[in-house]
C-alpha cells in the first residue's frame, strides 16, 4: 500500500485527549489507513504524518471527517530506518 507524508497547520496549538485518539482511530479501521508516525513542530502548530492508505482521496476523506486540515500531501517513495 502507498505511503504519505500529510502535512497539518493549526490555527492552535493541537491538543489531543483519549477521547479524540479513539475518534481518530475508529476513522482510520473505517477508512483502512494506518498511521504510522506523527512529527509535531515545536509550536504545536504543524503535524507532520505518515499514513499507509489505498490512495489521496482516502487521506482528503479521513481529514474531512475528523475536521482536521489538509496543506499538503505528498506520496513517499522510500522508507529508511
Amino acid at each position: 500500500m502507498p505511503v504519505y507524508m500529510i502535512e497539518r497547520g493549526f490555527a492552535d496549538q493541537l491538543e489531543i485527549d483519549a477521547a479524540r485518539l479513539k475518534e481518530i482511530d475508529d476513522a482510520e479501521v473505517a477508512l483502512d489507513v494506518r498511521w504510522i508516525t506523527t512529527f509535531l513542530s515545536a509550536d504545536k502548530k504543524k503535524s507532520y504524518c505518515l499514513y499507509e492508505a489505498e490512495d489521496v482521496e482516502v487521506l482528503r476523506l479521513h481529514a474531512e471527517r475528523l475536521g482536521f486540515p489538509l496543506d499538503a500531501i505528498t506520496e513517499v517513495d522510500e522508507l529508511k530506518r
